[in-house]
């Protein structure tokens, strides 16, 4: 057999992994949703379980299960039967994963998950299989050919069986009616989880730090206050305290060229009315989405009657990992 390039060979291998999953798109059926109904009453952790490749495999899909709001762990086959047994529960499910159906360890502690009344989903190649028969759905991802040229190692079969556990997944995600929030809360660390789980309550700064002036001061005031706190902005408040406008630094600049007797002229002549702000309570993704917006780096934060609370600097957003 003329023996095929590297490139070749990848293609080929792709097209046999690909050609896997999308045959289970028609062999997979009812079963599929007794499984999903399964999985889905399950009151404990869905427990995942099977041998080496697919022993791989199955910690993947318990992480992904886990992740999108269906708890699970990875149980091995050898460990169980000396010992690991115990973090078997009477209100877990199992899905037990061997595409043969006959691999001696997993079957070793199916008497035990039986025992327990534990309900059994395989994923096998086999639908006339050991473990077939003693589980109570069978989902079958036997597929035409493996990737490897000698039929030997698994590769199609591993790939199938992926995809089929994120099939899983992802249909009790919906069910569940999983949402990104969710997601965040199980993703703290992530990037949509910072940007789901902080509010710009938790990134503003606040009280002396925020940098503020009467409509009564002077230009002074107004330049001591924008150097003195290192954000490039003052915010201006009438004699209610209330925000009624922003000076920055660029404001200052272009009126020093213009104006001869600028230390004379008021605030309120300088400044920009009506300025962009934001409430304490708002995502910090959409202060994010403000400024880039309106290309400012900078945003009050006010309360309800316009009194500012705080200030929130694009700098902030960008070192909490927002941008």
């Amino acid at each position: 057999m003329k023996s095929l390039s590297s490139l070749e060979e990848a293609r080929r291998v792709l097209r046999v992994e690909a050609q896997a999953i999308l045959n289970l798109i028609e062999t997979i059926g009812s079963n599929f949703e007794k499984a999903v109904d399964i999985l889905l009453q399950c009151k404990g952790k869905v427990v995942v379980s099977g041998m080496g490749k697919s022993g791989q495999i199955c910690r993947k899909i318990a992480a992904t299960l886990a992740s999108t709001g269906t708890p699970a762990f990875f149980l091995h086959p050898a460990e169980g039967i000396h010992g690991d047994l115990g973090m078997l529960a009477k209100e877990d499910a199992i899905i037990a994963i061997s595409y043969s159906g006959e691999t001696a360890e997993l079957l070793q502690i199916i008497p035990l998950m039986k025992r327990l009344g534990l309900p059994i989903v395989a994923l096998t190649g086999n639908p006339i299989s050991t473990l077939a028969k003693v589980s109570d759905v069978v989902l079958d991802l036997s597929v035409r050919e493996e990737a490897c040229p000698m039929g030997l190692a698994p590769t199609a079969s591993t790939t199938a069986t992926l995809a089929l556990g994120d099939a899983l997944a992802v249909a009790l995600l919906q069910k569940r009616g999983f949402k990104e929030e969710d997601f965040a809360l199980l993703h703290p660390g992530g990037s949509l989880g910072r940007k789901l789980l902080f509010k710009v309550k938790d990134l503003m700064k606040t009280k002396s730090a925020v940098p503020l002036i009467r409509s009564s001061s002077d230009m002074r005031q107004a330049l001591v206050e924008i150097t003195s706190k290192h954000l490039g902005v003052t915010g201006v408040m009438n004699e209610e305290g209330k925000l009624i406008g922003i000076i920055t630094d660029g404001d200052l600049r272009r009126h020093l060229k213009k104006e001869n007797d600028f230390f004379n002229q008021k605030p309120t002549e300088m400044m920009t009315k009506n300025p962009k702000t934001i409430h304490e309570e708002e995502l910090a993704s959409k202060a994010m989405h403000l400024m880039e917006k309106h290309s400012i780096t900078s945003l009050f934060i006010t309360d309800e009657s316009a009194y500012p609370i705080g200030i929130i600097h694009l700098h902030d957003l960008i070192k909490a990992g927002l941008a």
